[in-house]
């Protein structure tokens, strides 16, 4: 376990929020461009990188919650109790976003009657029976979930800058790369 008294996150708590801080940007800019792509061969290719990425998503969100629940986070820096009770509940909520966006996704391919073969080689069973109403329901609240996740990502990056270049506390420095200086 990290020291109780270190102000940094460890480097694994710092690489798991940026690879998945990519990964579900890439996921979501690939989402919205395929959304609107007619079918084509190119439309399922994004279609079956979207799923990947969501259950890869998911398995890196499971890895990093583990992490988190068994390696102590630094000591929080002094704030008002509000801003103390946004930031639990923005952490909270990415974290249930973090599962049941891509939980929504698989249940709603497996509704629609497109199985999820992760990275072409690993058949997932279907989360759902196939049913067409429920899959319009599921792609409906998988996109709900989508769009509510990427306002807490909203937040959570305005928050972050906000207490970098306003409050100059140097919070970024605590998640960002030991290599890369950030000053506010």
């Amino acid at each position: 376990m990290q020291p109780a008294d270190t102000t940094r996150y460890s480097p694994i708590a710092i690489a798991f929020h940026w690879l998945l801080a990519l990964a579900i940007a890439g996921s979501f800019s690939v989402g919205l461009y395929m959304h609107e792509l007619p079918f084509s061969p190119t439309r399922l290719k994004l279609y079956n990188w979207h799923k990947w990425a969501g259950i890869t998503i998911m398995v890196l969100s499971a890895a990093r919650l583990l992490w988190r629940l068994t390696h102590r986070p630094p000591a929080g820096l002094p704030m008002a109790m509000w801003q103390r009770r946004a930031a639990h509940v923005t952490h909270t909520a990415l974290y249930v976003l973090f599962f049941a966006v891509p939980l929504s996704g698989w249940a709603y391919s497996s509704a629609a009657g497109f199985p999820v073969v992760v990275y072409g080689v690993l058949p997932l069973p279907d989360f759902v029976p196939v049913d067409k109403a429920l899959a319009e329901w599921l792609k409906g609240t998988h996109k709900v979930l989508t769009i509510t996740l990427s306002l807490f990502v909203i937040g959570h990056l305005a928050g972050a800058l906000k207490h970098q270049f306003i409050d100059r506390d140097r919070l970024l420095s605590r998640m960002w790369p030991a290599r890369f200086s950030v000053r506010p």
